[in-house]
């Protein structure tokens, strides 16, 4: 961990998180993504965000519901120690009425006729998801890996909910953005060019 992260400065200052940040170099989310789905939080006051993986996201998006007042986080994380180092900054932050943070280890699961490993399914909520953040699992694990996040999520959807998927510059991503529209024709799409690339889909 990296107390002195200067590309996330402004993210920092911005929601007072100046007590250490939940850093993994090379896994975190770029800055410009965070400050793409904080604004998004803020603005859009999600009761339900259900989170593919966790770290410096869910710090920042538990911070924004205790800002609006309302709202909580459930961030699947496959990686115990990851977890518990998540779990402990939002302790910290006295965040844990805004986040949970649960050890999701992944399992084998048939989605659409294929086998993927995906993060245990006990935690997520039965319905009501209103922002679905998507940067798990890890790409190397498997072709497609993030694929069964909306198969798996899309019954349990609100009415209304935007889906926001990391890493959608990679072929894998973009390929799978093409799957889910097609499987979802009624999703509106939108290609946002930050450093990783992100595709945003909009629900209802």
């Amino acid at each position: 961990m990296t107390e002195q992260l200067p590309e996330y400065q402004s993210l920092q200052n911005q929601l007072d998180l100046h007590q250490g940040m939940p850093y993994s170099p090379n896994w975190s989310a770029e800055a410009d993504f965070i400050q793409l789905i904080v604004d998004a939080c803020l603005r859009d006051r999600p009761k339900q965000i259900l989170e593919c993986s966790s770290g410096l996201t869910t710090l920042m998006l538990a911070r924004c519901c205790q800002i609006n007042g309302e709202g909580r986080v459930i961030s699947l994380e496959d990686g115990l120690q990851y977890a518990d180092n998540t779990r402990s900054y939002i302790d910290r932050y006295g965040l844990g009425e805004f986040a949970d943070v649960v050890h999701a280890p992944l399992q084998d699961r048939i989605v659409d006729g294929m086998l993927y490993s995906w993060y245990a399914a006990d935690a997520i909520p039965e319905a009501g998801i209103d922002m679905l953040v998507i940067d798990g699992p890890s790409g190397f694990i498997q072709k497609h890996s993030r694929y069964p996040a909306l198969p798996v999520c899309y019954p349990r959807l609100a009415d209304r909910c935007a889906i926001y998927l990391d890493d959608a510059a990679r072929e894998d991503e973009q390929a799978i953005v093409a799957m889910w529209q097609s499987l979802y024709p009624a999703l509106r799409h939108e290609y946002r060019a930050t450093a990783r690339g992100c595709s945003i889909l909009l629900h209802g």
